[in-house]
């Protein structure tokens, strides 16, 4: 990941609780927050994956931890919570990021596949900013979530994404006019087609795939976890303490729609 001004220093005496960090855009983000100065608690399921996580950050000389809980245990996130305060003290910046997805039609899918992605999705992020409450350095917190496009765009065989992610927003919104007069604020991420990430392979695994994906994107290009990553270190600093209950699209332009095409006059 690159260095950029805003990056540098820009939380120095912050700490960052991340969910769902062990790999993917928010191990990234996660990586950036160490980076511009923060302390990191990571928390995700395996807990193999995230003591590898929490060392790729340790091993560049920041100051992170690595705890193994499921977003969908209440007690376990407030348990992590508890442990990331009592190693770093009160948490400036919430990041909950842990999702599930699979292609499927309505009619080939599971009530169990439809319940485990909006139990990991939706059930999830409110399980990691409601336990953070109480564990916030406030006013001047932010909680920021990782939606998706799909939340507020229809999308064929991801009905229940699209279900999921739909309620994040709302989420977003109502816990952001709920913690306002404390100082809290709430926003989201919704990340477009983003390069190397394990969604992307399996949405594009051929070379033809992806150009057809990038051909119907404004930008005409994927975005990285870097875009990712930068926009949550802005939506944490003092140059975003007027922005609550936004879905801050990071995405090239594809929740626009299809923009297949030269619409360039000439």
């Amino acid at each position: 990941m690159t260095s950029s001004g805003l990056k540098d220093g820009a939380l120095a005496g912050k700490v960052a609780f991340v969910a769902g960090a062990s790999s993917g855009i928010n191990l990234g983000v996660a990586q950036a927050f160490a980076r511009a100065g923060a302390k990191v608690a990571l928390i995700s399921r395996s807990p193999e994956k995230i003591e590898a996580a929490a060392k790729t950050i340790t091993d560049e000389g920041f100051e992170a931890i690595g705890m193994a809980a499921d977003v969908r245990d209440y007690a376990a996130v407030e348990q992590a919570l508890r442990q990331a305060a009592d190693r770093f003290g009160k948490i400036d910046i919430v990041l909950s990021g842990a999702a599930g997805n699979f292609v499927a039609p309505a009619l080939g899918m599971s009530a169990n596949g439809f319940k485990t992605v909006v139990d990991i999705d939706l059930i999830g992020t409110f399980n990691v900013l409601r336990a953070s409450f109480e564990f916030l350095n406030r006013p001047g917190a932010s909680l920021i979530s990782i939606t998706a496009g799909q939340g507020a765009r229809p999308s064929m065989f991801q009905a229940h994404v699209c279900a999921a992610k739909a309620g994040i927003n709302m989420l977003t919104k109502c816990l952001a006019m709920e913690w306002g007069p404390a100082g809290v604020r709430v926003n989201a991420i919704s990340p477009g087609p983003i390069a190397d990430t394990e969604g992307m392979r399996r949405l594009a695994p051929s070379d033809e795939a992806e150009q057809r994906i990038k051909s119907r994107i404004a930008l005409r290009d994927y975005g990285t976890k870097t875009d990712i990553a930068e926009a949550a270190i802005f939506l944490s600093t003092e140059s975003a303490k007027y922005i609550t209950g936004t879905i801050f699209n990071v995405d090239g332009g594809s929740e626009l729609g299809d923009a297949g095409g030269n619409a360039i006059p000439g």
